[in-house]
């Protein structure tokens, strides 16, 4: 509920902004006030960067196309599956599935189990359900398949590659030369700077696998109908952990001896300092997943707001000002994509760099 308003608060703000210059457009309809009423600009945004049980493309109701994906439950009675498109399009937990003995209904993406006896989903003032309980969802959502076809496009990319270097000894050509070159590029710019020439090998895959899953999720998802996966805050906070774990566990012994008790201070500064340091270590993992969050999903909340100028005004002026803001706006988020890729690995390098450099002390 607090990210639903905060969204409210942004979504506003950017749609007051964008309408200031464009007033002189619009119409001066009586019905539009009703027209108005009806779009939630709110909900689209919601919609679109959100996650959800089936991959929806295009359309809206029983027209629309989308690609029905697996629902996986786990209940008290078991493991439940069923397919997304049961729901038929419902979101507001009207229609109810009937599936292994249960009764489940989709509300805003929060599948719930109902009661014996319970016809339709209740809440109370606290927007609480009291008439159902929420099993563990396990479901192949829309951001979980964009992950695999993610994955899938790497694995092809990547063995494509490999395999010419094991025919041939002559430089790649192609889209083989420009993943190289990418390859190159984190080893010579990020990795062997950061972490120094001794070390910096053993951490390449994972450097690599971070910078290409992230710059390919965020070019997929500027994509008519695509999954917002970076935009998904469970999807950098994973990416973060991962790094803290590197951090924490080939953190040598000079890291740790400067995390928790450092030489040549003050014997009483030490606690305080050592706190200082801990919640450092844990404020680099969040500062990561914070960064590419945040500005992975204003990119799109903008985009959208300036989209649904179009149908909150009615105007074809409003549609010939916010349409080439619009495309400006995704031409800049190709650049978004990639820096947003190199920054997080870029950091990730530098504090892995700082947990396995070696000291001198005289």
């Amino acid at each position: 509920m607090i990210a639903h308003k905060s969204l409210k608060i942004i979504v506003t703000f950017t749609l007051a902004l964008a309408l200031l210059p464009l007033n002189a457009f619009a119409k001066a309809d009586p019905q539009a006030k009703e027209s108005k009423d009806e779009f939630n600009p709110t909900d689209m945004i919601l919609h679109h960067i959100g996650d959800s049980h089936g991959w929806h493309f295009f359309g809206e109701g029983d027209s629309s196309f989308t690609l029905p994906l697996p629902v996986i439950l786990l209940t008290e009675d078991g493991l439940v599956t069923f397919m997304s498109s049961k729901f038929h399009h419902d979101t507001e937990g009207e229609y109810v599935v009937e599936a292994d003995g249960g009764r489940f209904v989709n509300y805003h993406e929060d599948i719930y189990r109902l009661d014996e006896g319970a016809e339709r989903l209740k809440f109370n003032e606290d927007h609480v359900a009291i008439n159902a309980s929420k099993p563990w969802d396990f479901s192949i959502t829309k951001n979980v398949a964009a992950i695999f076809l993610t994955v899938i496009l790497m694995l092809i990319f990547f063995f494509g590659l490999a395999g010419h270097h094991r025919k041939n000894k002559n430089a790649p050509a192609g889209f083989n030369n420009i993943l190289e070159t990418l390859v190159l590029f984190v080893r010579d710019e990020i990795a062997r700077p950061q972490i120094g020439d001794k070390k910096y090998m053993k951490f390449m895959p994972f450097l690599l696998t971070v910078f290409f899953f992230i710059w390919i999720t965020n070019l997929l998802g500027l994509l008519p109908g695509a999954a917002n996966v970076t935009g998904n805050i469970a999807v950098t906070v994973s990416l973060g952990l991962f790094t803290l774990a590197l951090i924490l566990i080939n953190g040598n012994r000079d890291f740790w001896q400067h995390t928790l008790w450092m030489p040549g201070i003050p014997t009483f500064v030490k606690p305080i300092l050592a706190i200082v340091e801990v919640l450092g270590l844990i404020i680099k993992p969040v500062a990561l997943m914070i960064r590419l969050f945040a500005n992975i999903t204003a990119g799109h909340i903008i985009i959208l707001s300036l989209i649904g100028l179009i149908f909150i005004l009615e105007s074809a002026g409003v549609a010939g000002i916010s349409v080439p803001f619009a495309l400006f706006i995704t031409i800049l988020e190709l650049l978004v994509a990639f820096l947003q890729a190199f920054i997080f690995t870029m950091l990730s390098a530098l504090f892995i760099g700082m947990a396995v450099a070696e000291h001198e002390h005289h």
